[in-house]
């Protein structure tokens, strides 16, 4: 008996300490699952974007071919 006092002031205290940690562990593995989805999303994102730039740069080389063949067309020969 060299702790002193009730065990059943201390116990409860215990439990709720342990209830404490267990969800603090929880909550960071959720946040190290949401962590990684959103990496796995910017990744797409960035992908989309390069896509979605080439296919821009894709039309406005299409359109200026075109300018420039129609100028050619009508030029002084």
């Amino acid at each position: 008996m060299g702790e002193g006092g009730s065990r059943y002031l201390k116990e409860p205290f215990e439990v709720h300490e342990q209830r404490f940690e267990a969800t603090e562990k929880i909550m960071e593995l959720q946040f190290s699952q949401v962590d990684r989805r959103l990496g796995r999303i910017e990744t797409m994102i960035e992908g989309l974007e390069k896509r979605l730039w080439m296919t821009v740069y894709g039309v406005v080389a299409v359109i200026l071919t075109q300018a420039v063949q129609s100028v050619l067309e009508y030029a002084p020969k």
